[in-house]
């Protein structure tokens, strides 16, 4: 994104937008938190599709609350399967607003950044609706337009295979962003939705980070540099993204450690080279997780080891996803996962004014260049 683009953009945003809060110094209570990508899952529970999915488990939501976030982009609509993508994303999307409509006390929806101060300020959690994968808009870009109206706030443009905007991260060709990759992306730029790259091939996230005239994210990712993984990003791409205005979230996932068994001192030397590489004022986090605890450990890996076998056998795994790992980082878990990392960032001797950025105010502040407000 080039600084005459990026200077008019802006220009039209700043009149709207709103003082982020001020936060009493290290007292992580007070920290405004922003999960880039997580959700309201319960790992304790098999996947339900029936009836009971429409219900959000009062475990969960209490757990969500309870660990402080103020807000989370959850993943809705196709990711993969033989649903049609299309029709099945606009039923999730009001699903997710049945769900929302059920818990007005607890939950509210975001369409801008002023949303998620606004759910802070209420004692709220702020829900952005995003995609893991674009393949909803079949051949038509101008979808984009009928997503923004439905509230999706972020769509990333692949899953871990290629699609018909581009190559995931587990695509061998690596071959970039299609001509309706360009059309899409434009299309995002043009409805205000964020352009998220997580799960991109390299070139796919070079190539749309250059295209876009907007800054676009890497809402969950970890760093290549230090676990050369596919689903982790090259300092390439996380500096492209940083330099043109952009946003990193650092996830809890195995792929942070060569071993597929992440600690939480992994989390903290990705984030750690992150803000070296992207600068602080870019760097946040997006756990890929919920925040309920496991309470059977051996249960759920036996039932982790058949789900990553699935998702083997349909083509959607992605190298360091092994039968023995864990799809989150263990010690870093449950309702406490944010003030423990807090925690582990002060004792990095984070300043508390970058901790803040890291843990929301960096979030926040990249969704106003994007959705305004």
């Amino acid at each position: 994104m080039s600084e005459v683009h990026r200077r008019a953009f802006l220009a039209g945003l700043g009149a709207a937008a709103l003082p982020l809060p001020a936060f009493a110094q290290g007292d992580p209570a007070d920290l405004l938190i922003v999960n880039a990508l997580g959700g309201f899952g319960d790992s304790n529970r098999p996947p339900d599709s029936g009836p009971r999915r429409r219900e959000l488990d009062a475990r969960v939501l209490a757990d969500a609350r309870a660990s402080g976030m103020d807000a989370v982009n959850v993943t809705l609509g196709y990711v993969a399967g033989e649903m049609e993508p299309f029709e099945y994303t606009v039923r999730e999307i009001a699903f997710w607003d049945s769900r929302l409509r059920a818990h007005p006390d607890a939950l509210l929806k975001v369409f801008a950044a002023a949303d998620i101060l606004r759910a802070r300020a209420e004692r709220k959690i702020g829900v952005i609706y995003g995609f893991q994968n674009s393949a909803m808009f079949g051949e038509d870009a101008s979808r984009a337009r009928i997503f923004a109206d439905l509230g999706v706030r972020v769509i990333q443009l692949t899953y871990n295979p290629a699609n018909a905007v581009g190559d995931g991260s587990m695509a061998p060709e690596n071959r970039g962003i299609t001509p309706l990759g360009r059309q899409v992306i434009e299309a995002l730029n043009e409805s205000r939705i964020m352009v998220d790259l997580s799960h991109s091939g390299e070139r796919t996230c070079l190539e749309a980070a250059r295209h876009s005239r907007v800054p676009i994210s890497i809402n969950h990712t970890g760093c290549r540099a230090l676990t050369d993984l596919p689903r982790n990003k090259s300092d390439a791409e996380l500096r492209l993204v940083a330099e043109g205005g952009g946003f990193v979230g650092i996830y809890f996932m195995p792929f942070l450690s060569p071993d597929s068994i992440a600690e939480p001192e992994d989390v903290v030397a990705h984030i750690d080279h992150a803000v070296n590489v992207c600068g602080e004022d870019h760097v946040g986090i997006g756990t890929d997780g919920g925040t309920t605890a496991v309470d059977d450990m051996t249960a759920y890996r036996t039932r982790i080891r058949e789900e990553i076998a699935e998702r083997r056998a349909v083509g959607i795994g992605a190298r360091g996803e092994n039968p023995d790992t864990l799809p989150f980082v263990e010690r870093l878990s449950g309702p406490n996962q944010f003030r423990d990392l807090v925690g582990l960032l002060e004792r990095r001797g984070y300043s508390s004014s970058r901790i803040e950025k890291i843990m929301g105010r960096n979030f926040v502040t990249y969704a106003r260049e994007v959705w305004g407000g």
